[in-house]
């Protein structure tokens, strides 16, 4: 029985055995020729079931998929629906780094009344807040100083590789943090030459795969390290044990991928594929990796060094403070990566369903290091969708002491969340090593954006702090954060979310009133493995 399915294949069949008969124009001849060939086609293959039953219009389905991103985010997308990024957030990163108005008329588009607004309460006498170049200083504990502390920005460039990101976006991220005085990750891919060139201070990632600072069989090299840790430009050292959007997942760069300048700059073999582990080979215990933190310290010649990681399993967190207090040995800092996080590319499983949010993960770690009497000797970051200034100040109310962003600073950079970071594809130059689609991103245009981003995110953080009457964003409480549990119900943060007392842990007899994920595992976490007591 004839179909309307085939109706299209038919006309231009029958358009080009018309055309030929009647030699009609030649343009049409080869259009309907070339058409009925591909309906052919179609009707032939037996890959695609739409193409068999469908020829030339199963064509039209697939082109209109391709888009679907695109038409939603120009046409359909909601301000304020945040997938992963609403544009709301998107367009105040793009006003701000272009210099342009960011404020906003009529009101707030938001719900006031849905479950999880949040705001800030506001003091009827506003401090007066003279700067709003807001800074902490990292490695300068009386108890525990080192050689060379570190005054740092409270909002700062997260973790972002050279290999990840061009070239291009590295010099302007770069260039950027050197103009506004804050920090850029290099991210566990390394120190690239284009990390150097601009002379931003720079917080070297070492990862599993001890990239710049290895042996060629991967094992860690003391000499490369040195080599690296002491230049002037490495402001501080930081390990890292797991990133929110693939926690517990290691990584391959294909070996195509592996250019001759990712290579040099990795120390890896370029065309050979780029193994980052998913545990480190350098330790095996809590006690093992505070030693290893130690030993780095030591040979950056007392740089403030710390690690970075995504909560997963409390024990462990909870073994590696255990072993804080059984060594004296201390980081400087731990740097909390949300689950919310982004990467580059990551199974969708990890990235929807594995890693601890960062409000959970953040108040772990500093309900821990309080309870543990260490909060005061180890500075606390944070990251993980942190875009405003309204997000800094959240994070820091909820224990933090500072902040990372990384897809923030991406969309200062021009980025329109075309989500093609894994294809190389991306259509601003920003995560591409297509040299033609990087020359896109112009270096100056884009590190002046950075560095406003930065400085205008800033000022809104002064105006909102001292709206509370607050001088310094290190003053935040939770009890300054309040949130709406129903439309007739908020709570203040201190009451809503538990926090512990300083030295609680160390009381066995203050354990069973303490919230459950600490009576349940601090008793069964250990200093010498990630492993549970039994």
């Amino acid at each position: 029985m004839f179909s309307t399915r085939y109706l299209a294949f038919i006309a231009v069949a029958a358009a080009c055995a018309l055309s030929l008969a009647l030699a009609g124009p030649h343009w049409l001849t080869l259009l309907a020729g070339a058409l009925t060939a591909l309906g052919v086609a179609d009707l032939l293959q037996t890959r695609r079931a739409l193409r068999r039953n469908y020829p030339l219009l199963a064509h039209f389905r697939f082109l209109l998929e391709s888009i679907r991103p695109e038409i939603r985010q120009y046409f359909l997308e909601d301000d304020t629906e945040a997938k992963p990024f609403s544009r709301n957030q998107r367009s105040i990163v793009y006003q701000r780094a272009k210099v342009e108005t960011d404020k906003r008329p009529f009101g707030t588009q938001l719900d006031v009344y849905a479950a999880g607004y949040e705001w800030i309460n506001h003091s009827i006498a506003p401090a007066a807040v003279a700067d709003h170049n807001f800074r902490i200083d990292i490695g300068a504990h009386p108890d525990c100083p080192r050689a060379q502390p570190y005054s740092a920005s409270v909002f700062n460039i997260s973790a972002m590789s050279f290999g990840a990101l061009s070239a291009n976006a590295i010099l302007a991220l770069n260039g950027g943090a050197r103009v506004g005085g804050f920090m850029h990750d290099t991210g566990e891919g390394s120190i690239s030459q284009y990390h150097r060139q601009n002379s931003g201070d720079l917080v070297w990632e070492i990862g599993s795969g001890y990239f710049g600072c290895r042996q060629p069989d991967g094992s860690f090299s003391e000499a490369n390290f040195i080599a690296n840790a002491t230049a002037p430009q490495v402001k501080m050292i930081e390990l890292k044990l797991s990133q929110g959007a693939k926690p517990g997942h290691g990584g391959v760069l294909p070996g195509p991928k592996v250019t001759a300048e990712i290579a040099a700059t990795r120390g890896v073999i370029a065309g050979v594929d780029c193994i980052s582990p998913a545990r480190h080979a350098e330790f095996a215990t809590p006690l093992e990796m505070l030693a290893f933190i130690e030993r780095l310290r030591n040979l950056s010649g007392g740089k403030p060094t710390g690690f970075k990681l995504a909560i997963g399993h409390p024990w462990e967190f909870f073994g590696i403070v255990k072993a804080m207090l059984a060594s004296g040995i201390t980081p400087d800092f731990i740097v909390v990566d949300g689950g919310e996080g982004g990467t580059g590319a990551a199974p969708v499983e990890f990235t929807d369903h594995v890693g601890t949010p960062l409000q959970e993960a953040l108040l772990l770690v500093h309900n821990t290091l309080v309870g543990a009497n260490l909060r005061d000797k180890i500075k606390i970051g944070a990251s993980g969708k942190i875009i405003t200034a309204f997000d800094i100040a959240r994070t820091l109310a909820l224990g933090a002491d500072w902040c990372n962003s990384a897809r923030g600073f991406m969309f200062a950079l021009g980025c329109i969340q075309s989500q093609n970071c894994h294809t190389d594809r991306c259509p601003t130059g920003v995560a591409t090593q297509d040299p033609q689609r990087q020359r896109a991103l112009v270096v100056p245009d884009k590190t002046a954006r950075v560095a406003h981003f930065h400085q205008n995110t800033l000022k809104a953080l002064a105006e909102l702090i001292a709206a509370a009457g607050l001088s310094h964003p290190s003053q935040l409480r939770p009890h300054h954060l309040v949130r709406r549990i129903s439309p007739n119900q908020v709570k203040l943060a201190s009451a809503l979310l538990p926090y512990l007392e300083p030295g609680e842990l160390l009381d066995p007899s203050q354990l069973s009133r303490l919230p459950p994920v600490f009576g349940l595992y601090w008793p069964v976490a250990q200093a010498e493995s990630f492993h549970p007591l039994s």
